[in-house]
C-alpha cells in the first residue's frame, strides 16, 4: 500500500533539517544525533513510577532503568533492549517508548543500557543482554518483578538481542522467557533480500545506514556466520519461546524479519506475525503522531498480557 500519510510527513520534516545520515558521523556524533532527534514521552503514555539502578556485568556495572505500571507489585516483567544499530541509543534515547509500553501493558519494563560499538564489539552487547536476562531472574524479588512471568523484547537491533538472549539461555540453561517481542529485528548479514533493494534509500534505515553498522558491530566478516549474529542461520531455532515479530513494509529488514518468523514458525515456536503496511523502520516509537504505531503499540501489549498471564 502507499505510503502512511502520518508517516511522509514526518519523513518531510526529517528531509527538511537536512542532517546528515548516521554512517557519514562518528559513532559519538551519530549517537548525539540520535538523541536529539528522538521523540518526547507523549503524556497520555507515561509509567507510574521509574527508577534507575545499575546490576553486575561481566567487565563493567550494566545501568538499568525501570518503568512501573500502576496496580500491585510483583510485576510480570519485559526485559527491553534499544535500537540504534549496536551503535547508538541509549536510556534516553527511548524513555518514551518504555514509558508507553508499561503504561499500555501493564508491565515492569526493565531498560537495559548495554554496551556500544565499535568500543565494545560482538560479544559485547549480547552478554549485557544475557546477564540482565539472567539477573532479573535471581533478583526479581529486589526490583518487584515477577521472574516467573517474564518476556524480552526489543527494536531493530535490539530485538536481535532479545532473541539472541532467549537463544542463550536456551543453550546455557536459564530462566523461563514467555514470549519475544522482536520489532524489526535485523537476523542476517548478507543483506540480500528484496526489501534491501527495493527500500534501499529514502525509508528512515538505508542500506549503507546497515553496511555501516555491521562494520562498526562485527571484528570480521568470518563472525557473520555465528547464529548468535545472524539468527536466520541459525541450524537450530527449537525450543525458543514464543514469538511476536513485527515488521513494517516500508524497510529493508522486512524480509529478513519475516524469513526469520517462518524459520521460528518451521522449528515448531509458536510465533504471531504483524506486518505493518505503509509504515517505514522506526514507526513503532511514533505513539504519539501516527495512528499505527499506537495500534503496534496495542498489539505488544496484548501478547504481553496473554504470554504473562496478567488477566
Amino acid at each position: 500500500m502507499p505510503l502512511d500519510p502520518q508517516v511522509e510527513s514526518i519523513m518531510k520534516e526529517d528531509k527538511e533539517r537536512n542532517l546528515p545520515p548516521y554512517n557519514r558521523l562518528t559513532p559519538s556524533e551519530a549517537r548525539r544525533q540520535m538523541l536529539e532527534l528522538s521523540p518526547p514521552v507523549d503524556p497520555e503514555l507515561i509509567a507510574k513510577r521509574v527508577r534507575q539502578l545499575k546490576i553486575p556485568g561481566d567487565s563493567a556495572d550494566i545501568p538499568i532503568r525501570l518503568y512501573y505500571p500502576d496496580g500491585n507489585p510483583p510485576f510480570a516483567v519485559a526485559v527491553y533492549f534499544h535500537g540504534g544499530g549496536w551503535v547508538m541509543g541509549n536510556l534516553d534515547t527511548h524513555h518514551a517508548i518504555c514509558h508507553a509500553l508499561s503504561h499500555t501493558s501493564g508491565c515492569l519494563v526493565l531498560a537495559v543500557d548495554y554496551r556500544l560499538s565499535p568500543e565494545h564489539k560482538f560479544p559485547a552487547a549480547i552478554e549485557d543482554a544475557y546477564t540482565a536476562t539472567c539477573w532479573v531472574a535471581e533478583n526479581g524479588g529486589s526490583v518487584q518483578a515477577d521472574a516467573n512471568r517474564m518476556a524480552v523484547m526489543g527494536e531493530s537491533a535490539g530485538a536481535t538481542l532479545a532473541t539472541v538472549a532467549a537463544m542463550m539461555i536456551r543453550d546455557r540453561g536459564g530462566p523461563h522467557v514467555a514470549l519475544q517481542v522482536l520489532v524489526y529485528p535485523v537476523t542476517n548479514r548478507d543483506m540480500i533480500t528484496l526489501s534491501h533493494t527495493n527500500y534501499a534509500q529514502g525509508y528512515m534505515l538505508t542500506h549503507e545506514m546497515m553496511r555501516w553498522f555491521w562494520d562498526q558491530y562485527l571484528t570480521g566478516e568470518e563472525a557473520a556466520e555465528h547464529p548468535y549474529v545472524s539468527p536466520l542461520r541459525a541450524e537450530n531455532l527449537g525450543d525458543l519461546p514464543p514469538a511476536l515479530v513485527v515488521t513494517a513494509e516500508y524497510d529493508p529488514l522486512c524480509d529478513e524479519g519475516e524469513a526469520y518468523a517462518s524459520k521460528l514458525a518451521a522449528a515448531g515456536v509458536r510465533v504471531r506475525h504483524s506486518r505493518y503496511e505503509g509504515m517505514v523502520h522506526g514507526f513503532f516509537r511514533m505513539t504519539a503522531r501516527v495512528d499505527r504505531s499506537r495500534e503496534a503499540l496495542g498489539e505488544v501489549a496484548v501478547q504481553l498480557r496473554k504470554a504473562l498471564q496478567m488477566g
